[in-house]
């Protein structure tokens, strides 16, 4: 009898053992990053920037802060630029998501309060090679208004001020800040593939070659034109590559044409049915592969070319190696010349 009550005792004391672990381990949960468990704050409902409306409204300067790279957006007369007062356009949706992001976000819950435990949450300062992103907005004076360092885990967004080891949950949402060049607007050029005519290219050997293909015809539809009719095609596929590239501009970064310190090694034109030519120049640098454009359009109403230099003039864009390639093909790669 006394063995089974014994026996009846240990397991009581270890239903409680393992529930005493459970709530340990489930209020470190709730107070680093997401359960019901954290208390509220006098902070709690209360908006993160508070004043930030006319903050907004005065600012010259967004300024991210990160671990490995910093950068600012610049207010200029001609609109916010990336980098500098004479950078590059930076995408308005982009900016205004951010405006609205900070000037809405509310203080939730208190979490970790712990420096050690800030790089979990994506708060740790970056300043110091810490997990977070610190955003600072600058006044006309050069003075910071504001300033916060946010982080994500999971699906919710944490802040905490700069200086103050207690980290928070907040409300509200904010563009992803960790790649300086998502901010580019370099999305001005639209040409659909049925759009192209015809292609003109001068290669690195300054051989060249005219194609062209009627309206309606396949992306494989390509033929030499006049002068060059009388050269054989290697192969379709290898044509439709270059003379569709244009359809396909993605560039992954940009710099100022100024800064290029190399010669072209190739000349690419694209015509379009309507009456579009943009003229590409193709530059192999030391630190990548660019080229730059220039759009032309007969008649008075050439808006499309004015939008596409207005964004392109002065401007070197950077490609991925296979991109650039499109641009840069040996004419000899693709015809054969007649006997």
């Amino acid at each position: 009898m006394s063995t089974l009550r014994g026996a009846r005792r240990t397991r009581r004391m270890l239903v409680m053992t393992g529930l005493a672990a459970g709530l340990s381990l489930l209020a470190v949960i709730s107070h680093l990053g997401g359960g019901s468990l954290a208390p509220n704050s006098e902070r709690t409902g209360k908006p993160v920037l508070p004043g930030f409306a006319e903050q907004r409204a005065e600012a010259s300067e967004i300024r991210v802060t990160l671990a490995d790279e910093r950068y600012s957006l610049f207010a200029t007369g001609e609109g916010w630029r990336l980098g500098g007062r004479d950078g590059y356009p930076v995408r308005q949706d982009r900016l205004a998501e951010l405006a609205t992001g900070l000037e809405s976000l509310v203080w939730d819950t208190p979490r970790t309060d712990d420096p050690e435990k800030l790089d979990w949450l994506g708060l740790g300062d970056p300043r110091k090679g810490g997990s977070g992103a610190l955003i600072e907005v600058i006044g006309p004076d050069g003075d910071a208004g504001s300033a916060l360092i946010t982080g994500r885990k999971g699906d919710y967004i944490y802040a905490r001020r700069p200086g103050d080891v207690q980290a928070f949950r907040v409300t509200g949402d904010l563009p992803p800040l960790y790649n300086s060049e998502a901010w580019l607007d370099l999305g001005f050029l639209d040409i659909s593939e049925d759009a192209v005519s015809a292609l003109r290219l001068t290669d690195s050997s300054g051989a060249s070659l005219f194609l062209q293909r009627a309206i309606g015809a396949s992306d494989q539809s390509f033929l030499p034109a006049p002068p060059y009719q009388g050269d054989r095609l290697v192969s379709r596929v290898a044509v439709s590559g270059p003379a569709l590239a244009l359809t396909r501009f993605l560039p992954i970064g940009v710099k100022p044409a100024s800064a290029l310190k190399t010669s072209p090694v190739g000349r690419h034109i694209t015509q379009t049915h309507d009456g579009l030519e943009i003229d590409v120049q193709a530059y192999h640098e030391r630190d990548g592969y660019f080229i730059t454009m220039r759009a032309i359009e007969a008649g008075e109403g050439a808006q499309r070319a004015a939008a596409i230099n207005e964004r392109a003039a002065g401007w070197a864009f950077e490609l991925t190696a296979s991109d650039w390639a499109d641009y840069t093909p040996l004419v000899s790669s693709m015809i054969r010349k007649p006997g």
